[in-house]
This record gives structure tokens, sequence and C-alpha cells, in this order.
């Protein structure tokens, strides 16, 4: 067998290589447009990674995405602190409240609790208007008209049927009007409710 013949065969071979490859294309396609089609789109998602993207989600071939696990649990907000911060700061409450009086004496625990109730309430006076919720003395009677709001008045005792209610007030509740408190500043932590104090 010569050359020429050798490589003839191997060129005929090519040769219905390629034309069984293109036909087994355009029969996936359903048609030449079809096979030219898919070789454009092949073409271009190999340079568009957003379209690659999008015919495999179509073809379904794309890569699964493993899970993520839970969301972590968003950050509570500082907000309800601050009137909190307020009362530390001007009349050391929250010291008060977390001390140990288990030694003290009863003497020295009224001391603190008359100059802690006296500057927190001029603290809450500052910053918060309150008004009774509902007006009147302890001890009067009253009456709890119809449609009341349960977050507003609560009733205790023997409650039975519907309103309107008859009864002594107990206690007149607080209502607050309106408040200012400070803003926190930028990136301050509205967690701390004092700072901890090194001297230098």
């Amino acid at each position: 067998m010569d050359t020429q013949a050798l490589l003839l065969g191997v060129g005929i071979g090519l040769g219905m290589a390629l034309l069984l490859l293109v036909g087994m294309a355009v029969s996936r396609a359903g048609s030449w447009g079809g096979a030219m089609w898919g070789l454009t789109a092949a073409g271009r998602a190999n340079r568009d990674p957003a379209l690659k993207a999008n015919i495999d989600a179509a073809l379904g071939t794309a890569t699964p995405v493993a899970p993520t696990g839970p969301a972590a649990p968003p950050k509570p907000s500082g907000e309800p602190l601050r009137l909190l911060a307020v009362l530390q700061a001007e009349a050391r409450l929250v010291d008060f409240l977390m001390e140990d009086l288990s030694g003290a004496s009863d003497q020295q625990i009224g001391m603190g609790v008359r100059e802690v109730q006296k500057k927190a309430a001029a603290t809450l006076k500052k910053h918060v208007t309150f008004e009774p919720v509902m007006g009147g003395t302890e001890g009067d009677r009253v009456t709890v008209a119809k449609g009341f709001d349960p977050s507003a008045v609560r009733l205790t005792g023997n409650v039975t049927g519907e309103a309107p209610f008859s009864g002594e007030l107990q206690h007149g509740g607080w209502r607050v009007k309106q408040y200012t408190l400070p803003a926190v500043a930028d990136g301050q932590d509205p967690m701390v409710i004092q700072p901890a104090e090194v001297q230098i």
C-alpha cells in the first residue's frame, strides 16, 4: 500500500466521521438551523458567564448550590435601652440595682434609695412626659366603658359578662405622652449602657 492510498483512506475516514458528527448534531437539534443556533449559543456562553448560567439552568445542567446554614438571628435593637442609659448616666440606677446590698443596713439602703429615687425621678421628668391612663384617686369607683383598650385597662377580680364594668380603681396607670432622648452617636454600640472608665 503506497502513501497516497493511505492518506486517501485517512481522509475518507475523517470525512465520514465529520459527516457522522454533523448528522448527529442536526438530528439532536432537529434541523440544520437548530444545530447552527446551538453552536452559536455555545460560543457566546463560553464568553458570557451569565448566559452560560441561564442556559445551564434551562437545561437542568447547573451545578447544584450547596445549601447554606440557617440565617443568623437578627441583632437586637438597642433602642429600648436608651432610657436605661440615661437613667444610669444621670441617676446611677443600674449601679444601684446591680449592687449587692446583702451586707448593708436598712439605714444605709434607705439613704441610697432616697438619693437614687430623687435623681431618677428628675431624669424621667426631664425626658419623659407621663399622663394617667385613668383619672381619679386609687379607691374611687370608676366605669370601664364598652370597647375599652385591654392594653390600657386590665380588669381583675370576678370579671363576667360584657362592658361597661363598674369597679374600684386600684391604679390609674401610666401612659407616655411624649419623650425626648439623646440620639446614639454614630459608631457607638447601643448595647453599652455606660462605658468602662479607665484613669491613666
